[in-house]
Protein backbone atom coordinates (compact mmCIF):
# COMPACT_ATOMS: atom_id res chain seq x y z
CA UNK A 1 0.00 0.00 0.00
CA UNK A 2 1.42 3.38 -0.97
CA UNK A 3 1.91 6.31 1.39
CA UNK A 4 -0.55 8.28 -0.70
CA UNK A 5 -3.24 5.74 0.01
CA UNK A 6 -2.48 5.90 3.71
CA UNK A 7 -2.56 9.70 4.01
CA UNK A 8 -5.31 12.25 4.51
CA UNK A 9 -7.82 12.02 7.36
CA UNK A 10 -10.56 13.74 5.37
CA UNK A 11 -10.49 11.02 2.73
CA UNK A 12 -10.92 8.09 5.12
CA UNK A 13 -14.75 7.94 5.04
CA UNK A 14 -14.70 8.45 1.28
CA UNK A 15 -12.31 5.53 0.81
CA UNK A 16 -14.42 3.32 3.05
CA UNK A 17 -17.48 4.18 0.97
CA UNK A 18 -15.60 3.74 -2.31
CA UNK A 19 -14.75 0.18 -1.38
CA UNK A 20 -17.96 -0.39 0.56
CA UNK A 21 -20.55 0.44 -2.09
CA UNK A 22 -19.51 -2.34 -4.51
CA UNK A 23 -19.50 -4.75 -1.56
CA UNK A 24 -22.98 -3.53 -0.61
CA UNK A 25 -24.34 -3.88 -4.14
CA UNK A 26 -22.74 -7.29 -4.47
CA UNK A 27 -24.19 -8.42 -1.15
CA UNK A 28 -27.62 -7.09 -2.07
CA UNK A 29 -27.37 -8.95 -5.36
CA UNK A 30 -26.43 -12.11 -3.49
CA UNK A 31 -29.26 -11.56 -1.03
CA UNK A 32 -31.62 -11.12 -3.96
CA UNK A 33 -31.37 -14.91 -4.32
CA UNK A 34 -33.06 -15.32 -0.94
CA UNK A 35 -35.57 -12.57 -1.69
CA UNK A 36 -36.51 -14.23 -4.98
CA UNK A 37 -36.82 -17.61 -3.30
CA UNK A 38 -38.96 -16.25 -0.47
CA UNK A 39 -41.20 -14.10 -2.67
CA UNK A 40 -41.64 -16.65 -5.46
CA UNK A 41 -42.32 -19.59 -3.14
CA UNK A 42 -44.55 -17.32 -1.04
CA UNK A 43 -46.74 -16.75 -4.07
CA UNK A 44 -46.65 -20.45 -4.92
CA UNK A 45 -48.18 -21.74 -1.65
CA UNK A 46 -47.88 -21.43 2.17
CA UNK A 47 -46.42 -24.95 2.19
CA UNK A 48 -43.63 -23.95 -0.19
CA UNK A 49 -42.89 -20.82 1.85
CA UNK A 50 -42.74 -22.80 5.11
CA UNK A 51 -40.39 -25.32 3.47
CA UNK A 52 -38.21 -22.44 2.27
CA UNK A 53 -38.05 -20.95 5.77
CA UNK A 54 -36.95 -24.21 7.37
CA UNK A 55 -34.58 -25.20 4.57
CA UNK A 56 -32.85 -21.84 4.47
CA UNK A 57 -32.44 -21.92 8.24
CA UNK A 58 -30.55 -25.20 7.97
CA UNK A 59 -28.51 -24.23 4.91
CA UNK A 60 -27.54 -20.82 6.22
CA UNK A 61 -26.41 -22.37 9.51
CA UNK A 62 -24.00 -24.62 7.62
CA UNK A 63 -22.94 -22.16 4.93
CA UNK A 64 -22.31 -19.13 7.13
CA UNK A 65 -20.29 -21.11 9.67
CA UNK A 66 -18.04 -22.50 6.95
CA UNK A 67 -17.82 -19.12 5.23
CA UNK A 68 -16.53 -17.58 8.45
CA UNK A 69 -13.60 -20.01 8.45
CA UNK A 70 -12.68 -19.03 4.89
CA UNK A 71 -12.94 -15.32 5.68
CA UNK A 72 -9.77 -15.66 7.75
CA UNK A 73 -8.13 -15.09 4.38
CA UNK A 74 -9.29 -11.43 4.42
CA UNK A 75 -7.15 -10.06 7.30
CA UNK A 76 -4.25 -12.38 6.44
CA UNK A 77 -4.12 -11.33 2.78
CA UNK A 78 -4.89 -7.69 3.61
CA UNK A 79 -1.94 -7.45 5.97
CA UNK A 80 0.27 -9.05 3.28
CA UNK A 81 -1.09 -6.47 0.82
CA UNK A 82 -0.32 -3.56 3.15
CA UNK A 83 3.22 -4.89 3.62
CA UNK A 84 3.58 -5.50 -0.16
CA UNK A 85 4.18 -9.23 0.30
CA UNK A 86 2.27 -9.94 -2.92
CA UNK A 87 3.34 -13.56 -3.66
CA UNK A 88 2.29 -14.49 -0.13
CA UNK A 89 -1.27 -13.48 -1.08
CA UNK A 90 -1.33 -15.96 -3.96
CA UNK A 91 -0.01 -18.72 -1.72
CA UNK A 92 -2.58 -18.01 1.02
CA UNK A 93 -5.43 -17.96 -1.52
CA UNK A 94 -4.39 -21.35 -2.91
CA UNK A 95 -4.44 -22.89 0.54
CA UNK A 96 -7.88 -21.36 1.14
CA UNK A 97 -9.07 -23.20 -1.96
CA UNK A 98 -7.99 -26.51 -0.43
CA UNK A 99 -9.69 -25.54 2.80
CA UNK A 100 -12.93 -24.69 0.98
CA UNK A 101 -13.03 -28.13 -0.65
CA UNK A 102 -12.60 -29.89 2.67
CA UNK A 103 -15.22 -27.74 4.35
CA UNK A 104 -17.71 -28.33 1.53
CA UNK A 105 -17.61 -32.07 2.17
CA UNK A 106 -18.36 -31.53 5.86
CA UNK A 107 -21.17 -29.12 5.05
CA UNK A 108 -22.80 -31.36 2.46
CA UNK A 109 -22.79 -34.22 4.94
CA UNK A 110 -24.50 -32.05 7.57
CA UNK A 111 -27.31 -31.19 5.14
CA UNK A 112 -28.04 -34.75 4.11
CA UNK A 113 -29.88 -35.48 7.38
CA UNK A 114 -32.67 -32.87 7.60
CA UNK A 115 -34.74 -34.90 10.08
CA UNK A 116 -32.10 -34.31 12.75
CA UNK A 117 -32.54 -30.56 12.28
CA UNK A 118 -36.32 -30.70 12.10
CA UNK A 119 -36.59 -32.63 15.37
CA UNK A 120 -36.78 -29.33 17.28
CA UNK A 121 -39.62 -28.07 15.09
CA UNK A 122 -42.25 -30.43 16.43
CA UNK A 123 -44.77 -32.05 14.07
CA UNK A 124 -43.80 -30.59 10.70
CA UNK A 125 -46.32 -31.14 7.92
CA UNK A 126 -45.17 -34.13 5.79
CA UNK A 127 -45.51 -32.05 2.61
CA UNK A 128 -43.25 -29.40 4.10
CA UNK A 129 -40.76 -32.00 5.33
CA UNK A 130 -40.50 -33.56 1.86
CA UNK A 131 -39.73 -30.22 0.23
CA UNK A 132 -37.13 -29.44 2.90
CA UNK A 133 -35.27 -32.67 2.13
CA UNK A 134 -35.35 -32.01 -1.61
CA UNK A 135 -34.25 -28.39 -1.27
CA UNK A 136 -31.27 -29.32 0.91
CA UNK A 137 -30.16 -32.06 -1.48
CA UNK A 138 -29.96 -29.43 -4.21
CA UNK A 139 -28.02 -27.04 -2.00
CA UNK A 140 -25.55 -29.77 -1.09
CA UNK A 141 -24.63 -29.76 -4.79
CA UNK A 142 -24.23 -25.98 -4.68
CA UNK A 143 -22.01 -25.86 -1.58
CA UNK A 144 -18.58 -26.62 -3.15
CA UNK A 145 -19.05 -23.87 -5.74
CA UNK A 146 -20.42 -21.47 -3.13
CA UNK A 147 -17.40 -21.93 -0.83
CA UNK A 148 -14.91 -21.73 -3.70
CA UNK A 149 -16.53 -18.46 -4.68
CA UNK A 150 -16.02 -17.16 -1.13
CA UNK A 151 -12.26 -17.59 -1.52
CA UNK A 152 -12.42 -15.33 -4.57
CA UNK A 153 -14.57 -12.90 -2.57
CA UNK A 154 -12.06 -12.89 0.30
CA UNK A 155 -9.14 -12.33 -2.06
CA UNK A 156 -10.75 -9.36 -3.77
CA UNK A 157 -11.89 -7.88 -0.47
CA UNK A 158 -8.36 -8.05 0.98
CA UNK A 159 -6.84 -6.19 -1.97
CA UNK A 160 -9.65 -3.58 -2.15
CA UNK A 161 -10.99 -4.80 -5.50
CA UNK A 162 -14.66 -5.71 -4.83
CA UNK A 163 -16.24 -4.74 -8.16
CA UNK A 164 -15.53 -8.11 -9.76
CA UNK A 165 -17.68 -9.91 -7.17
CA UNK A 166 -20.36 -7.25 -7.51
CA UNK A 167 -20.58 -7.74 -11.27
CA UNK A 168 -20.82 -11.53 -11.01
CA UNK A 169 -23.52 -11.34 -8.33
CA UNK A 170 -25.57 -8.84 -10.32
CA UNK A 171 -25.41 -11.03 -13.40
CA UNK A 172 -26.45 -13.98 -11.27
CA UNK A 173 -29.76 -12.31 -10.33
CA UNK A 174 -31.08 -12.62 -13.86
CA UNK A 175 -30.14 -16.28 -14.11
CA UNK A 176 -31.58 -16.97 -10.66
CA UNK A 177 -34.93 -15.33 -11.49
CA UNK A 178 -35.18 -17.24 -14.76
CA UNK A 179 -34.26 -20.60 -13.24
CA UNK A 180 -36.68 -20.01 -10.35
CA UNK A 181 -39.46 -19.27 -12.82
CA UNK A 182 -38.66 -22.51 -14.62
CA UNK A 183 -38.32 -24.85 -11.68
CA UNK A 184 -40.56 -23.42 -8.94
CA UNK A 185 -43.64 -23.00 -11.12
CA UNK A 186 -42.87 -25.69 -13.71
CA UNK A 187 -42.63 -23.65 -16.91
CA UNK A 188 -41.73 -24.78 -20.43
CA UNK A 189 -43.02 -28.26 -19.74
CA UNK A 190 -40.96 -28.83 -16.57
CA UNK A 191 -42.56 -30.13 -13.35
CA UNK A 192 -43.44 -27.57 -10.66
CA UNK A 193 -40.89 -28.31 -7.91
CA UNK A 194 -41.70 -25.53 -5.43
CA UNK A 195 -38.93 -25.04 -2.88
CA UNK A 196 -36.90 -27.86 -4.44
CA UNK A 197 -36.81 -25.91 -7.70
CA UNK A 198 -35.45 -22.88 -5.84
CA UNK A 199 -32.60 -25.03 -4.55
CA UNK A 200 -31.83 -26.38 -8.00
CA UNK A 201 -31.66 -22.89 -9.48
CA UNK A 202 -29.28 -21.79 -6.69
CA UNK A 203 -26.94 -24.69 -7.46
CA UNK A 204 -26.84 -23.82 -11.17
CA UNK A 205 -26.10 -20.14 -10.52
CA UNK A 206 -23.30 -20.84 -8.03
CA UNK A 207 -21.51 -23.15 -10.46
CA UNK A 208 -21.83 -20.53 -13.21
CA UNK A 209 -20.42 -17.90 -10.83
CA UNK A 210 -17.31 -19.87 -9.91
CA UNK A 211 -16.66 -20.69 -13.56
CA UNK A 212 -16.77 -17.00 -14.50
CA UNK A 213 -14.60 -15.92 -11.55
CA UNK A 214 -11.98 -18.57 -12.34
CA UNK A 215 -11.84 -17.32 -15.92
CA UNK A 216 -11.29 -13.74 -14.73
CA UNK A 217 -8.52 -14.72 -12.31
CA UNK A 218 -6.72 -16.53 -15.12
CA UNK A 219 -7.17 -13.86 -17.80
CA UNK A 220 -6.96 -10.51 -15.95
CA UNK A 221 -3.32 -9.25 -15.90
CA UNK A 222 -3.90 -7.51 -12.55
CA UNK A 223 -3.87 -10.81 -10.67
CA UNK A 224 -0.54 -11.96 -12.07
CA UNK A 225 1.39 -9.97 -9.47
CA UNK A 226 0.05 -12.26 -6.74
CA UNK A 227 1.26 -15.46 -8.40
CA UNK A 228 -2.07 -17.16 -7.69
CA UNK A 229 -1.52 -20.88 -7.35
CA UNK A 230 -3.12 -23.82 -5.60
CA UNK A 231 -0.12 -26.13 -5.29
CA UNK A 232 -0.01 -28.79 -2.62
CA UNK A 233 -1.57 -28.42 0.82
CA UNK A 234 0.79 -26.44 3.05
CA UNK A 235 0.06 -27.36 6.62
CA UNK A 236 1.61 -24.29 8.21
CA UNK A 237 -0.50 -21.93 6.10
CA UNK A 238 -3.60 -24.07 6.57
CA UNK A 239 -2.91 -23.97 10.30
CA UNK A 240 -2.75 -20.15 10.24
CA UNK A 241 -6.05 -20.02 8.36
CA UNK A 242 -7.67 -22.40 10.81
CA UNK A 243 -6.32 -20.69 13.95
CA UNK A 244 -7.98 -17.47 12.91
CA UNK A 245 -10.78 -18.98 10.85
CA UNK A 246 -12.21 -21.45 13.37
CA UNK A 247 -13.10 -18.80 15.99
CA UNK A 248 -14.28 -16.51 13.18
CA UNK A 249 -16.45 -19.30 11.80
CA UNK A 250 -17.69 -20.03 15.29
CA UNK A 251 -18.70 -16.37 15.69
CA UNK A 252 -20.53 -16.49 12.37
CA UNK A 253 -22.16 -19.75 13.43
CA UNK A 254 -23.20 -18.41 16.82
CA UNK A 255 -24.84 -15.41 15.22
CA UNK A 256 -26.64 -17.29 12.48
CA UNK A 257 -27.80 -20.18 14.68
CA UNK A 258 -29.33 -17.66 17.03
CA UNK A 259 -31.81 -16.99 14.23
CA UNK A 260 -31.95 -20.22 12.27
CA UNK A 261 -32.76 -22.19 15.42
CA UNK A 262 -35.32 -19.52 16.15
CA UNK A 263 -37.03 -20.39 12.85
CA UNK A 264 -37.08 -24.06 13.79
CA UNK A 265 -38.66 -23.22 17.16
CA UNK A 266 -41.17 -20.75 15.71
CA UNK A 267 -42.35 -23.51 13.36
CA UNK A 268 -44.23 -24.92 16.37
CA UNK A 269 -46.71 -22.05 16.01
CA UNK A 270 -47.74 -23.10 12.51
CA UNK A 271 -47.32 -22.16 8.87
CA UNK A 272 -48.38 -18.52 9.28
CA UNK A 273 -45.93 -17.86 12.08
CA UNK A 274 -43.16 -19.59 10.11
CA UNK A 275 -43.89 -17.56 6.99
CA UNK A 276 -44.07 -14.26 8.91
CA UNK A 277 -40.83 -15.05 10.69
CA UNK A 278 -39.17 -15.81 7.35
CA UNK A 279 -40.20 -12.42 5.96
CA UNK A 280 -38.89 -10.65 9.07
CA UNK A 281 -35.63 -12.60 8.88
CA UNK A 282 -35.25 -11.77 5.20
CA UNK A 283 -35.80 -8.04 5.77
CA UNK A 284 -33.32 -8.09 8.66
CA UNK A 285 -30.78 -9.84 6.44
CA UNK A 286 -31.24 -7.25 3.70
CA UNK A 287 -30.76 -4.41 6.20
CA UNK A 288 -27.65 -6.16 7.53
CA UNK A 289 -25.98 -5.85 4.13
CA UNK A 290 -25.12 -2.17 4.69
CA UNK A 291 -23.17 -2.58 7.96
CA UNK A 292 -21.69 -5.77 6.54
CA UNK A 293 -20.38 -3.92 3.47
CA UNK A 294 -19.01 -1.11 5.61
CA UNK A 295 -17.47 -3.64 8.01
CA UNK A 296 -15.80 -5.58 5.20
CA UNK A 297 -14.42 -2.38 3.65
CA UNK A 298 -13.30 -0.85 6.94
CA UNK A 299 -11.80 -4.08 8.26
CA UNK A 300 -9.77 -4.65 5.09
CA UNK A 301 -8.38 -1.11 5.16
CA UNK A 302 -7.56 -1.36 8.87
CA UNK A 303 -5.68 -4.62 8.22
CA UNK A 304 -3.82 -3.03 5.31
CA UNK A 305 -2.77 -0.12 7.55
CA UNK A 306 -1.62 -2.55 10.26
CA UNK A 307 0.42 -4.51 7.72
CA UNK A 308 1.99 -1.30 6.43
CA UNK A 309 2.97 -0.26 9.96
CA UNK A 310 0.55 2.63 10.53
CA UNK A 311 -1.34 1.88 13.78
CA UNK A 312 -2.73 5.42 14.20
CA UNK A 313 -4.08 5.31 10.68
CA UNK A 314 -5.72 1.97 11.46
CA UNK A 315 -7.45 3.46 14.49
CA UNK A 316 -8.72 6.48 12.56
CA UNK A 317 -10.14 4.21 9.87
CA UNK A 318 -11.92 2.18 12.55
CA UNK A 319 -13.47 5.28 14.11
CA UNK A 320 -14.72 6.49 10.73
CA UNK A 321 -16.19 3.07 9.99
CA UNK A 322 -18.13 3.02 13.25
CA UNK A 323 -19.58 6.48 12.55
CA UNK A 324 -20.65 5.41 9.06
CA UNK A 325 -22.24 2.22 10.41
CA UNK A 326 -24.43 4.14 12.90
CA UNK A 327 -25.47 6.70 10.27
CA UNK A 328 -26.33 4.01 7.74
CA UNK A 329 -28.31 2.03 10.32
CA UNK A 330 -30.45 5.00 11.27
CA UNK A 331 -31.24 5.77 7.63
CA UNK A 332 -32.12 2.13 6.95
CA UNK A 333 -34.45 1.97 9.95
CA UNK A 334 -36.28 5.12 8.82
CA UNK A 335 -36.86 3.76 5.31
CA UNK A 336 -38.08 0.34 6.45
CA UNK A 337 -40.44 1.73 9.07
CA UNK A 338 -42.03 4.12 6.58
CA UNK A 339 -42.48 1.39 3.95
CA UNK A 340 -43.27 -1.52 6.28
CA UNK A 341 -46.67 -2.49 4.87
CA UNK A 342 -45.77 -2.26 1.14
CA UNK A 343 -42.69 -4.37 1.86
CA UNK A 344 -44.77 -7.09 3.50
CA UNK A 345 -47.24 -7.07 0.59
CA UNK A 346 -44.34 -7.57 -1.81
CA UNK A 347 -43.45 -10.79 -0.01
CA UNK A 348 -46.87 -12.36 0.38
CA UNK A 349 -50.54 -11.92 -0.47
CA UNK A 350 -51.62 -14.16 2.41
CA UNK A 351 -53.24 -11.98 5.15
CA UNK A 352 -52.26 -14.35 7.98
CA UNK A 353 -48.58 -14.39 7.05
CA UNK A 354 -48.65 -10.63 6.42
CA UNK A 355 -50.12 -9.85 9.86
CA UNK A 356 -47.37 -11.81 11.60
CA UNK A 357 -44.62 -10.16 9.53
CA UNK A 358 -45.99 -6.64 10.11
CA UNK A 359 -46.08 -7.23 13.85
CA UNK A 360 -42.53 -8.58 14.04
CA UNK A 361 -41.13 -5.67 12.00
CA UNK A 362 -41.91 -3.41 14.97
CA UNK A 363 -38.65 -4.63 16.52
CA UNK A 364 -36.49 -3.66 13.55
CA UNK A 365 -35.17 -0.39 14.99
CA UNK A 366 -33.66 -1.87 18.16
CA UNK A 367 -32.45 -4.98 16.42
CA UNK A 368 -30.81 -3.37 13.39
CA UNK A 369 -28.96 -0.60 15.23
CA UNK A 370 -27.42 -3.14 17.62
CA UNK A 371 -26.69 -5.53 14.77
CA UNK A 372 -24.91 -2.82 12.78
CA UNK A 373 -22.65 -1.94 15.71
CA UNK A 374 -21.72 -5.49 16.57
CA UNK A 375 -21.03 -6.28 12.91
CA UNK A 376 -18.66 -3.35 12.38
CA UNK A 377 -16.87 -3.98 15.68
CA UNK A 378 -16.39 -7.66 14.86
CA UNK A 379 -14.72 -6.84 11.53
CA UNK A 380 -12.44 -4.29 13.20
CA UNK A 381 -11.30 -6.86 15.74
CA UNK A 382 -10.67 -9.42 13.00
CA UNK A 383 -8.43 -6.89 11.25
CA UNK A 384 -6.24 -7.06 14.37
CA UNK A 385 -6.51 -10.89 14.19
CA UNK A 386 -8.54 -10.95 17.41
CA UNK A 387 -11.27 -13.58 17.15
CA UNK A 388 -11.48 -15.76 20.27
CA UNK A 389 -12.71 -13.06 22.66
CA UNK A 390 -15.47 -11.87 20.30
CA UNK A 391 -16.54 -15.47 19.80
CA UNK A 392 -16.98 -15.96 23.55
CA UNK A 393 -18.90 -12.69 23.91
CA UNK A 394 -21.27 -13.60 21.09
CA UNK A 395 -21.78 -17.09 22.48
CA UNK A 396 -22.78 -15.74 25.88
CA UNK A 397 -25.01 -12.96 24.56
CA UNK A 398 -26.62 -14.46 21.46
CA UNK A 399 -26.94 -18.05 22.65
CA UNK A 400 -27.39 -17.36 26.36
CA UNK A 401 -29.69 -14.33 26.34
CA UNK A 402 -31.13 -14.55 22.84
CA UNK A 403 -31.63 -18.21 22.01
CA UNK A 404 -31.79 -19.88 25.43
CA UNK A 405 -33.53 -16.95 27.11
CA UNK A 406 -35.92 -16.64 24.19
CA UNK A 407 -36.78 -20.34 24.29
CA UNK A 408 -37.28 -20.20 28.07
CA UNK A 409 -39.77 -17.32 27.80
CA UNK A 410 -41.40 -18.38 24.53
CA UNK A 411 -41.70 -22.16 24.59
CA UNK A 412 -40.00 -23.34 27.78
CA UNK A 413 -41.01 -23.33 31.47
CA UNK A 414 -41.83 -19.58 31.41
CA UNK A 415 -43.78 -19.71 28.13
CA UNK A 416 -46.18 -16.80 27.81
CA UNK A 417 -44.52 -14.69 30.49
CA UNK A 418 -44.13 -11.81 28.03
CA UNK A 419 -47.49 -12.19 26.30
CA UNK A 420 -48.77 -8.84 27.57
CA UNK A 421 -45.63 -7.01 26.46
CA UNK A 422 -45.64 -8.71 23.06
CA UNK A 423 -49.30 -7.84 22.52
CA UNK A 424 -48.52 -4.18 23.23
CA UNK A 425 -45.23 -3.82 21.35
CA UNK A 426 -45.86 -6.22 18.45
CA UNK A 427 -49.58 -6.39 17.68
CA UNK A 428 -50.34 -9.24 15.30
CA UNK A 429 -47.23 -11.25 16.19
CA UNK A 430 -47.61 -14.66 17.83
CA UNK A 431 -46.39 -14.66 21.43
CA UNK A 432 -43.67 -17.25 20.79
CA UNK A 433 -42.22 -15.61 17.68
CA UNK A 434 -42.47 -12.13 19.21
CA UNK A 435 -40.72 -13.25 22.38
CA UNK A 436 -37.90 -14.89 20.44
CA UNK A 437 -37.30 -11.75 18.37
CA UNK A 438 -37.43 -9.46 21.42
CA UNK A 439 -34.81 -11.51 23.26
CA UNK A 440 -32.70 -11.65 20.08
CA UNK A 441 -32.73 -7.85 19.88
CA UNK A 442 -31.69 -7.52 23.53
CA UNK A 443 -28.90 -10.06 23.12
CA UNK A 444 -27.59 -8.19 20.07
CA UNK A 445 -27.45 -4.95 22.07
CA UNK A 446 -25.45 -6.67 24.84
CA UNK A 447 -23.06 -8.20 22.30
CA UNK A 448 -22.48 -4.84 20.59
CA UNK A 449 -21.69 -3.11 23.88
CA UNK A 450 -19.21 -5.74 25.06
CA UNK A 451 -17.47 -5.95 21.67
CA UNK A 452 -17.01 -2.18 21.73
CA UNK A 453 -15.23 -2.46 25.08
CA UNK A 454 -12.87 -5.09 23.68
CA UNK A 455 -12.20 -3.15 20.48
CA UNK A 456 -11.14 0.09 22.13
CA UNK A 457 -8.85 -1.84 24.45
CA UNK A 458 -7.22 -3.69 21.52
CA UNK A 459 -6.91 -0.58 19.36
CA UNK A 460 -5.46 1.37 22.30
CA UNK A 461 -2.79 -1.25 22.97
CA UNK A 462 -1.82 -1.34 19.27
CA UNK A 463 -1.49 2.46 19.03
CA UNK A 464 1.71 4.17 20.27
CA UNK A 465 1.25 6.82 22.95
CA UNK A 466 3.07 9.40 20.82
CA UNK A 467 2.33 8.62 17.15
CA UNK A 468 4.84 9.59 14.55
CA UNK A 469 4.02 12.17 11.90
CA UNK A 470 3.90 9.51 9.21
CA UNK A 471 1.17 7.57 11.02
Amino acid sequence: MSRALLSGRATIPRRILQQGWPVLVGQWASMAFGVLDTAMTGHASPVALAAMALSVSIYITVFIGLTGVLHALIPIAAQHFGARRLPAIGHAWGQAVWLSLGLSMLGALAMMFPDAWLAMSGNVDPAVRAQVAGYLSMLALALPAALLFRTVYALNTAISRPKMIMAINIAGIGFKAFFNWLFIYGKLGLPALGAVGAGLSTALVFWLSIAVSALILCRDPFYRQFLLRIGRPHWKTLGELLRLGVPMGASYLIEVTSFTFMALLVAREGIYATGGHQIMANVVALCFMMPLALGVSTGAQVAQAIGAGYPMRARRIGTAGLALAVTGALLTIAVIMLARHPIVRAYTADPGVGAVASGLLGLLALFHLSDAMQCMTSYLLRAYKVAVGPMLIQAGALWGIGLLGGWWLAFGPAAGALSGLIGTLLPGAPVGAGTMWLMAALSMAVSALLLQCVYWRVAGRATPAQPSASA
